[in-house]
């Protein structure tokens, strides 16, 4: 083959789809890769925090975050709740909420991000409320 047929199929190439299990797959996609993991927190009863999570990926991946291996619900779900989901993908508390029997913030999450071609699970990272 001639350096001008392989350079015309390389173009053509680069231009067309590849196809993965029925679904259109663009050159241009990937799987998402988590760019800014969770770190630990220690925070008072009450308080404000966020937990950090940046993921990359084409198409935009979406983000969940789950405590203890369950899904965190946030204002997402119920518009009454105390934790949102930020556009960033952070998971941010407006206030830390912790009693003596119900300690429903304090624990080990996770976020991770999906888009069709795959996912990618952050490092854990801890939620503790201090002791005043």
């Amino acid at each position: 083959p001639t350096l001008t047929s392989l350079l015309l199929l390389m173009a053509f190439l680069q231009s067309e789809c590849l196809s993965i299990s029925g679904s259109r797959l663009r050159q241009e996609d990937f799987p998402p890769r988590i760019v800014e993991h969770p770190s630990d927190v220690i925070v008072s009863k009450g308080e404000p925090t966020t937990l950090n999570c940046k993921a990359e990926g084409r198409p935009t991946p979406t983000i969940e975050w789950y405590k203890d291996g369950e899904r965190v619900e946030t204002d997402k779900d119920d518009p009454r709740s105390h934790r949102m989901l930020l556009p960033s993908g952070s998971l941010f508390f407006l206030r830390i909420v912790h009693g003596r029997r119900s300690k429903p913030d304090e624990g080990s999450y996770v976020c991770v991000a999906r888009n069709y071609l795959g996912e990618a699970v952050s490092r854990n990272a801890s939620l503790e409320v201090a002791c005043k």
